[in-house]
């Protein structure tokens, strides 16, 4: 195949998926029909462009060609009735053709993805799990990965959440306003774990994927400029503190990356190459979110703040850090918050400090197939001088780990303790 149709269609599956989804949902009612003909689209893209060229809109010929593939399926099948059968042909055959542009409308078909995906009647590790496989095209270990469950119980709860979405007739709508609060904290949590894998991919060669990152910007932008167009009786205090924190580290992406493609970690990386517009437009969020409460993603941004204020690695405040991660704590208990601030009260306090917390949350087992856990514990063993423990720790977290760039980080500091050793 040439490689122009196929970095084509590679592209436009990682860029354009969720909005594809998304339109296909909306005309044919059904999560799993919609993703069906939208790979079977992406299938014939695959085989047709290279022969014929690439269209001059790819998006809208693979959401036509998934439209055509639904009017030939429902045209053969015999379980419908004529006049729902005909009725059902008649609607896609006359709907238009998906626009060509960027639309900041709040009748977003993506926004209204996670509306749906986030209905109260499906429970919310559902709703989270179903955006990131219908907006991102995640794959379900990859979800998994995320919830840190197997896989074969994320695949069920999958298959729940749909069916329940089409036995309920739950409408594919941005819900009315006074409706939206019940909806909203599932709303932030999907759109900051579609950023989150943006950030650090589950797996594969790129550590980041910026579509993914810039397209969980955009909608919560989308989603705070919903609350502020009236009559929500929602404060958008933690709406705006997640824009803010995804804006900042966002902005340390260019340094995150050194020319040989590989990893540098926070305290490691050229703040020269931050983002300091980015940065300065997330700070004033962050003053205008703290001023509305005091929410975890008004804390998670606040911490954020302190990393992007500090102009040296040294010149971080990390009592600072370690009073945020506790009241973050209080506010909303979770053992990956206990790692942040074991990691904050090892920068504060010295690297033993925070191994002891480490090796208690180790033994807890909560965190056991998380492979930070194994390499925070491998760094911490490392700087005390404890090579021989240290290396087995980075064994553990490179069994692990599922994106190429970290294993290599990881190899490479394996490497470094048992030269050392």
């Amino acid at each position: 195949m040439p490689i122009d149709a196929a970095t084509a269609v590679e592209a436009l599956y990682r860029s354009d998926w969720g909005r594809i989804v998304a339109t296909l949902i909306r005309l044919l009612g059904d999560f799993d029909l919609a993703e069906e003909y939208a790979q079977e689209a992406f299938a014939a893209a695959l085989e047709q462009w290279p022969k014929v060229g690439l269209p001059e809109f790819p998006r809208a010929w693979i959401v036509q060609t998934a439209r055509h593939k639904a009017i030939d399926r429902l045209r053969r099948q015999t379980l419908f009735t004529e006049k729902i059968q005909s009725q059902l042909v008649h609607e896609l055959a006359t709907a238009g053709p998906e626009p060509e542009y960027e639309t900041h409308e709040i009748a977003d078909e993506r926004l209204r993805l996670i509306f749906t995906c986030c209905h109260p009647a499906l429970a919310q590790e559902a709703q989270v799990a179903l955006t990131l496989r219908a907006l991102c095209g995640l794959e379900t270990d990859e979800i998994a990965r995320a919830f840190l469950v197997p896989t074969t119980t994320m695949a069920q709860r999958l298959v729940r959440a749909k069916r329940k979405i089409r036995d309920a007739r739950i409408p594919y709508i941005v819900p009315a306003r006074s409706q939206v609060a019940e909806r909203l904290d599932a709303v932030l949590r999907v759109i900051y774990l579609v950023f989150n894998e943006g950030y650090a991919a589950t797996r594969g060669e790129r550590l980041i994927r910026t579509d993914l990152s810039e397209e969980a910007i955009r909608l919560g932008r989308l989603v705070r400029t919903l609350l502020a167009a009236g009559e929500v009786d929602v404060p958008r205090a933690e709406a705006t503190a997640l824009v803010a924190l995804m804006l900042l580290h966002d902005a340390r992406r260019e340094s995150r990356i050194d020319p040989a493609g590989d990893l540098v970690v926070l305290d490691e990386q050229d703040r020269s190459r931050w983002n300091r517009r980015q940065i300065a437009e997330a700070q004033a969020l962050v003053g205008e979110a703290r001023e509305g409460g005091r929410g975890p993603y008004a804390l998670q941004a606040a911490i954020a703040a302190e990393h992007c204020k500090a102009g040296r690695a040294e010149d971080t405040d990390w009592g600072e850090i370690v009073r945020l991660y506790d009241q973050l704590q209080l506010l909303e208990p979770s053992p990956i918050i206990l790692l942040n601030r074991a990691v904050a009260i090892a920068m504060a306090q010295g690297p033993q400090s925070g191994l002891a917390l480490v090796d208690t949350l180790a033994a807890s087992g909560d965190l056991e197939n998380y492979h930070l856990l194994h390499a925070t514990r491998a760094d911490l063993l490392r700087r005390i001088g404890s090579r021989v423990e240290a290396a087995q720790s980075y064994l553990r977290a490179l069994e692990l780990v599922a994106n190429d760039r970290e294993r290599r980080y990881l190899q490479r500091r394996l490497g470094e303790v048992q030269s050392e050793s």
